[in-house]
């Protein structure tokens, strides 16, 4: 089984609001990353926010951990829960291909241009706490390293909206 967690407790800096609350096609940002979880998981989790379209839990040990976090707080879940693996994407995934699953099978596997879109077994808990609570570089890229993940590359990039003018260009406003 598979847990789906939408990685939501960044500052949206760039974005200039709460980019998970922005619109594309009638749909906020966070509603489209969880339907496009919901399309492969079994359950899917909001990470680092309160009040969200799907059940939430708070980053993992605390928030300002970036997206490892959120990721530990997932995979937490996912041990506790009977899990086997977390498939993960930040808040501005609103389309995933619909082969994700296949494409990053067996885990541990991430995609090499988001890289917080992953598939991680939840056993590797113990080495993303050594990570959160050591010295080393803290990045989605290290973890993967630590743990042996692939980088898997797609044809079509899923949109990474930071900036208010990438989800113009999204929409097709620009």
């Amino acid at each position: 089984m598979i847990l789906g967690a939408v990685l939501a407790g960044g500052l949206s800096s760039r974005f200039g609001s709460d980019k998970a609350l922005a619109e594309l096609g009638g749909h906020t940002l966070i509603a489209l990353a969880v339907d496009a979880l919901s399309a492969c998981c079994e359950h899917v989790v909001v990470i680092g926010r309160e009040t969200a379209p799907a059940p939430t839990l708070p980053d993992w040990p605390r928030p300002g951990m970036g997206p490892l976090g959120g990721l530990a707080a997932a995979l937490h879940h996912a041990l506790d829960e009977g899990y086997e693996a977390v498939l993960s994407c930040g808040v501005d995934a609103a389309f995933l291909p619909d082969d994700l699953v296949e494409r990053l099978s067996p885990a541990p596997a991430l995609l090499e241009a988001q890289p917080v879109i992953g598939l991680w077994p939840s056993a590797a808990v113990p080495t993303l706490e050594a990570l959160l609570h050591g010295e080393a570089r803290h990045s989605m890229l290290r973890f993967g390293e630590l743990i042996g993940a692939r980088r898997v590359r797609i044809a079509t990039a899923v949109p990474n909206i930071n900036t208010p003018a990438d989800l113009d260009a999204l929409s097709g406003l620009r």
